[in-house]
């Protein structure tokens, strides 16, 4: 919310400066975030006096001007038919940058050269003409600047409002909360005088309203105003508009944006000829009916939309944005003014449906002052008679079928103190709540009655009071207490280390770890192509969810990983090693608590190492991420653990072929695979990837909690290779495992070399090359010693698996 305190001041007038009065609203739980000086850029533009004026050789409309700007001159094309020597006029150097984002540079204008601009008011945001040059006095001294010059500043506060303070997303209301800071305790702040003139002609001979959906809008008000000329706003309105950043419209549709900041009440203008028969329901749209909003885009509806109606057709979704239907035009002559209370969470999920957020949508799906509606109204119905020249129709129409109530909240003085380690008095308290237009009555020693102004529509129960008697009071002046510990620590449980070793070997393994929400999109499931019987589908829902893509509890921390793909592909990031270490819930029943289980993924995609001068880039492929994830293993001293070729039907977003199921002890613990191509087209992604995802609350168990220790070796190795043609369904891991049952005492290690498929192997079989190491830890082993076992070896191996020995 921007707040001009030049406009601020009509409301409440004040003398704080401005650093002083963000900081005393940051204490008071409106926090100010930006701080700026609306005519920051008149620091550049500067009080210059044409000495001369000389006709521009190559433009009949143009002159050069020689300009006086203190201490230099400039020489300054420009084509205002009022320049003249002697004038004093303001000058832009060099640098500025005026309203709308014009930068002024030095330039050459057919031929001529140009150091500034010599400026008019409306180009200055300072008045609105634009016919020729603001005049300036000339008392002024040629080079200073502008803003000194004419004494104009406007600070401009951005307060990041909490959700629960509507009452703040207007000036009043914030006028309302400078109001005790600045001495005025016990009297409001001034409000804009409405002196209304009407016609004779009553409205409801022109027109009525009527509720369908009175659960969905409570109270619904109107008012006409006829004859009027659509025109551009006088320059106070537009400027008002300006100093917050809103760009004025029409003088209609400004007053209506005016009222809304200067109330937080937001209004709709209809106009009303094109209305049908000449009337306003209010009810719900039909479930797929077709809506044009004025932003030109055709929506469609659901039958839970709150729609403004006329006799026929929809023109506005209530709450959120009008129709192009029934929009202000210049040859609109009458209006009809709409000021209506709308149920918050009706509108809050239109507008997250339809991905509308407006100025208006913002306010009503907060809450506004259900009493405010007709002051509002009021008052933007008597600025447009008199800025628009139209005449008000007699009275209003105000159907308000489900009237607010505000009830009484018992307040207790010891418990208030209890809650916030303050020790003020009942009356102290009272004087509080009474600064901020809180109605306060004595019901005993200890307790005070109280009801709420009814635009506070936060405030509900005592801990709501107690909160704003804290604010008010000053947080800082709650003195800073520490609980009560005993000195006894526990030390971080197994489960705890583990995890955090988890996390320092995959950063040390170049990845970054990403945190994302335990949510997901519902269609999540579908996207993975997991089959209906897959337990990852047993998704538990989100009553309130933040959107439609975080709606269910996550089953699955793969999406994650590929959203968090997307992302970085979309910003140029190419290569990217990602992991994740966090729950994921399967549900047992909406009603009952999911079976929650740690789990970490990780994902590669791109480059298999950083790309530098010296080296040729590479792509990350399967056995690079099967790497990490064996060294993650070895790490723990699971030596045990097996790659496992897994069926293509248990691959429903993996390749076939390129996906391996992770055992540890015969137990399937997870799988890693390369990422389906059509998979990777669901989440938008263009490039392959390669995850994994593994049960973490079933790893952890089997991870030993101590450690061997064996002696280094006092004897050299030695290795012997042997190339093997086999079937193709035949699997290396299978070799080696069984290998390692043979249990040979001089054998220390096996493992791959190459697997090779093609000419001149036979077709069906393939070629595996294997690496034996042997040492003894008694003595160094001989050749005749290692050449024995090794034919042992082999022969064992090509007799277990029908192998034969190349050619």
């Amino acid at each position: 919310m921007k707040i001009s305190l030049n406009w601020l001041k009509q409301y409440i007038p004040f003398d704080m400066p401005a650093a002083e009065l963000a900081d005393r609203l940051t204490m008071a739980g409106l926090e100010v975030e930006i701080v700026t000086e609306r005519f920051e850029y008149l620091d550049t533009v500067v009080v210059g006096k044409i000495t001369d004026i000389r006709s521009h050789p190559d433009a009949d409309k143009l002159r050069v001007c020689t300009v006086d700007v203190g201490g230099k001159t400039l020489a300054i094309v420009c084509g205002a038919p009022n320049a003249a020597p002697g004038m004093k006029t303001p000058c832009a150097l060099p640098g500025t940058v005026l309203p709308g984002g014009l930068a002024i540079k030095k330039s050459t204008i057919r031929g001529e050269t140009s150091s500034g601009m010599l400026c008019s008011e409306a180009e200055l945001e300072l008045g609105p003409d634009r016919s020729g040059l603001k005049v300036l006095d000339n008392e002024l001294a040629e080079g200073t600047p502008l803003n000194q010059a004419l004494a104009i500043s406007d600070t401009v506060f951005e307060i990041g409002l909490t959700p629960n303070r509507p009452d703040c997303l207007s000036f009043i209301g914030i006028a309302r909360e400078i109001a005790p800071m600045v001495g005025r305790i016990g009297r409001p702040v001034t409000l804009p005088a409405i002196t209304l003139t009407e016609s004779s002609d009553r409205i409801e001979n022109f027109t009525s309203v009527a509720i369908d959906a009175p659960d969905l809008c409570p109270r619904y008000a109107a008012r006409l105003v006829t004859d009027i000329t659509v025109a551009p706003s006088p320059f106070w309105l537009q400027d008002r508009l300006l100093s917050i950043g809103l760009k004025p419209v029409n003088n209609i549709v400004d007053i209506t944006n005016f009222v809304m900041l200067e109330t937080g009440q937001p209004l709709h203008a209809f106009d009303f000829d094109v209305l049908a028969e000449n009337r306003i329901v209010v009810r719900t749209a039909k479930d797929g009916e077709p809506f044009k909003t004025l932003d030109g885009k055709e929506r469609i509806l659901t039958d839970d939309t709150l729609m403004i109606c006329d006799g026929e057709k929809p023109v506005a979704v209530a709450g959120v944005m009008g129709g192009l239907n029934s929009e202000i035009e210049n040859t609109t002559t009458r209006v009809l003014i709409e000021s209506a209370y709308f149920n918050p969470i009706s509108i809050r999920k239109t507008a997250k449906r339809l991905a509308l957020n407006t100025d208006a949508s913002h306010r009503f799906e907060r809450g506004v002052d259900p009493e405010g509606t007709i002051t509002a109204l009021n008052r933007a119905a008597w600025l447009m008679a008199e800025i628009s020249g139209g005449k008000l129709a007699r009275g209003i129409i105000d159907e308000y079928p489900v009237p607010s109530s505000v009830s009484p909240i018992s307040l207790s003085t010891a418990k208030t103190n209890a809650y916030l380690g303050t020790a003020l008095s009942r009356e102290e308290m009272a004087e509080y709540l009474a600064s901020v237009e809180f109605k306060v009555e004595t019901v005993d020693p200890d307790t005070l009655s109280v009801l709420r102004p009814t635009f506070r529509v936060d405030v509900s129960r005592p801990e709501d009071l107690m909160e704003e008697v804290a604010r008010l009071w000053g947080y800082n002046n709650i003195k800073t207490t520490f609980p009560k510990i005993s000195g006894v620590t526990n030390l971080p449980s197994q489960s705890v280390k583990l995890k955090e070793k988890i996390k320092d070997l995959m950063t040390g393994y170049g990845f970054s770890e990403s945190i994302s929400y335990s949510f997901m999109a519902k269609d999540a499931c579908d996207r993975l192509n997991l089959a209906e019987t897959d337990h990852r589908r047993n998704i538990l829902d989100i009553l309130n969810p933040i959107s439609e893509e975080l709606a269910v509890m996550r089953t699955t921390l793969i999406p994650g990983l590929l959203e968090a793909m997307r992302k970085n592909l979309s910003h140029q990031i190419k290569t990217l090693r990602l992991f994740e270490l966090g729950k994921i819930f399967i549900s047992n029943g909406q009603d009952r608590q999911p079976t929650e289980t740690e789990m970490l993924a990780g994902l590669w995609t791109g480059d298999r190492q950083e790309i530098t001068w010296h080296d040729k880039p590479e792509t990350c492929d399967f056995f690079d991420l099967k790497g990490v994830v064996e060294d993650l293993f070895h790490h723990f001293d699971l030596s045990n653990a097996v790659f496992s070729k897994i069926d293509p039907l248990m691959c429903p977003f993996t390749r076939p072929g390129r996906t391996a199921r992770i055992l540890i002890n015969d137990e399937a613990i997870g799988i890693i695979g390369e990422v389906a191509p059509d998979i990777l087209a669901t989440f938008n992604l263009r490039q392959p990837a390669f995850i994994f995802e593994i049960n973490a609350t079933r790893l952890m168990p089997l991870i030993p909690d101590t450690k061997t220790f064996t002696p280094i070796p006092k004897f050299p190795f030695t290795d012997r290779d042997i190339t093997l043609i086999v079937d193709n369904h035949i699997q290396a891991g299978d070799i080696l495992d069984n290998v390692r049952l043979f249990k040979e005492n001089l054998m220390e290690d096996i493992r791959v070399l190459d697997v090779y498929s093609g000419e001149p192997i036979p077709a069906g079989k393939k070629s595996i090359s294997l690496r034996v190491v042997y040492r003894s830890f008694m003595e160094t082993l001989s050749d005749q010693q290692v050449n024995g076992v090794h034919q042992q070896l082999t022969n064992r191996i090509i007799e277990e698996f029908n192998a034969t020995l190349p050619a």
